[in-house]
């Protein structure tokens, strides 16, 4: 299997956004890489095609998907997984994700990554589907730690064990995203410090950092949602800092998906990751090799 870790840097990169291209093309901004949702070019052609193959030919790529439903019950969509190959192979990316999630159920499709109890099931389909996804694709997969709102009194690991797991099993890779870390120890009262120092590093080949909304929940505690709407917080950047100690420097894309702001915004945070990047490149790196 290929893994092209070597195409992405380990700088900052963000997210590919369609009122963006002509910023990006015109202005040929110094950015590490582009993520792109797989989804949003599984057509054959248009516009959003034209400006990708534009824009691959002066970054590099990595291909993050959505909707793969990793965790589902159900087998996985074989005509969205041809899909999902087919935008591999025209574009190339450097590297590949999906999240540790489901979204379907029978003929049903949620707009939404609900989250998986961590049980010896749960473990042997999640392998299941990722040895598939990767037999298919023909490349090795990174998998994101999900951001949660409720826990499974069923699950008998913890969610680092039932990663360690996977990769064991799958020979999969890890996308890290300190958001959802954060995100997930803050709704469930636990330490994402200790998470964080406990994660298994060797196999993260990407990092994620977004922004949340914070809300209360029906108890009056407080209840943070993944938004991906707004600027990086500030208790997630000195997480970053603290990983980035363990890691030394590795890619690291700036999540932006709603309520998406003018370039000029979402480059400054990809600066501000390039600058804790840079503070850290000499520190150790245990990028996910294949």
């Amino acid at each position: 299997m290929r893994f092209c870790a070597r195409d992405i840097p380990a700088r900052a990169g963000v997210g590919l956004k369609a009122p963006h291209y002509r910023d990006i093309l015109e202005g040929g901004p110094d950015i590490g890489f582009f993520e792109i949702h797989a989804e949003n070019y599984m057509g054959a052609g248009g516009p959003p095609h034209a400006y990708l193959t534009a824009i691959r030919e002066r970054y590099p790529l990595s291909l993050h998907g959505v909707g793969l439903s990793i965790g589902s019950h159900g087998p996985l969509d074989k005509e969205h997984l041809a899909r999902l190959k087919a935008v591999e192979q025209r574009y190339e990316p450097g590297l590949f994700s999906e999240h540790l999630a489901w979204s379907t159920h029978d003929t049903s499709y949620f707009n939404d990554l609900l989250p998986v109890p961590y049980d010896r099931e749960t473990l042997a389909r999640v392998c299941d589907h990722i040895d598939e996804v990767q037999v298919t694709v023909g490349r090795r997969m990174l998998l994101e730690n999900p951001s949660t709102y409720v826990a499974f009194r069923q699950s008998t690991m913890s969610e680092l064990d039932f990663l360690r797991e996977v990769v064991r099993r799958t020979g999969c890779g890890l996308l890290l995203d300190v958001n959802n870390v954060y995100i997930s120890a803050v709704n469930h009262e636990t330490s994402p410090e200790a998470y964080l120092d406990d994660f298994p590093v060797e196999h993260v080949g990407e990092i994620h950092l977004g922004g949340h909304a914070p809300d209360i929940d029906d108890e009056g505690r407080p209840l943070l949602i993944d938004a991906h709407d707004r600027a990086v917080d500030t208790a997630v950047w000195g997480l970053y800092d603290r990983l980035l100690q363990r890691t030394g420097a590795l890619p690291t894309l700036i999540e932006w998906d709603n309520d998406v702001p003018e370039w000029t915004e979402l480059a400054a945070e990809a600066a501000a990751a390039e600058r804790m990047l840079a503070s850290h490149a000499e520190g150790p790196s245990h990028a996910a090799t294949a």
